[in-house]
């Protein structure tokens, strides 16, 4: 099924969504992204429904083509102060926050979201595979958080961070276990099952 441009009729249309809510290591990171009537890719797509592959061939083309574009990562300390929900609520508004172009309407992947400012929202269920807009935040949100990631992996490779971009993988886990938490990791996650001690 081919998504849809818009929700409303209003031009400047915002879409947002988040990457890493789910994560034991690394920020959650939400893309805001503005796209043009005329918009259109036949790839684009939810970005869990993408390659790799697409998802980078994808970045430069939504990047150029977009009325407007803006990232924001929030990092574990915060994540572990104000709780997952609000630190992605948080990254969505402030990625809102600085786009180039203030939007008259926003719509939002999922059911949870805050109002921002007085602009009016509707959060959509599969916002990602129905609205090119949402489809395109995913997309930027997920390649910047799996750059950030590889990046980062540099620093503690036994975690294989490049791989597993800090989702709670079998090996990651077992990570954990031999090698204890980083200054990366999310105090407040469960990050090994019950039966196995964490001293943090």
């Amino acid at each position: 099924m081919a998504l849809i441009n818009r929700f409303s009729s209003f031009d400047f249309e915002c879409g947002t969504d988040e990457a890493g809510r789910g994560c034991l290591a690394g920020p959650v990171t939400a893309a805001a992204v503005i796209l043009p009537d005329s918009f259109k890719n036949d790839i684009l797509n939810d970005s869990k429904q993408l390659s790799e592959k697409k998802r980078v061939l994808l970045k430069p083309i939504i990047e150029k083509e977009c009325v407007a574009f803006a990232l924001q990562h929030i990092y574990e300390d915060e994540i572990d102060t104000i709780n997952i929900l609000n630190a992605s609520i948080k990254a969505m508004h402030s990625a809102i926050s600085q786009l180039e172009h203030t939007p008259q309407f926003i719509i939002v992947d999922g059911n949870r979201f805050k109002p921002y400012n007085t602009i009016p929202h509707k959060t959509i269920i599969k916002g990602d595979s129905k609205y090119l807009s949402i489809a395109a935040a995913s997309v930027l949100a997920k390649t910047y958080r799996d750059a950030y990631m590889e990046k980062i992996h540099e620093e503690f490779p036994m975690y294989n961070w490049k791989q597993n971009k800090g989702y709670p993988t079998k090996a990651h886990r077992a990570a954990i276990k031999k090698y204890g938490v980083t200054k990366y990791h999310r105090k407040s996650f469960r990050l090994l099952p019950e039966q196995y001690q964490l001293d943090i």
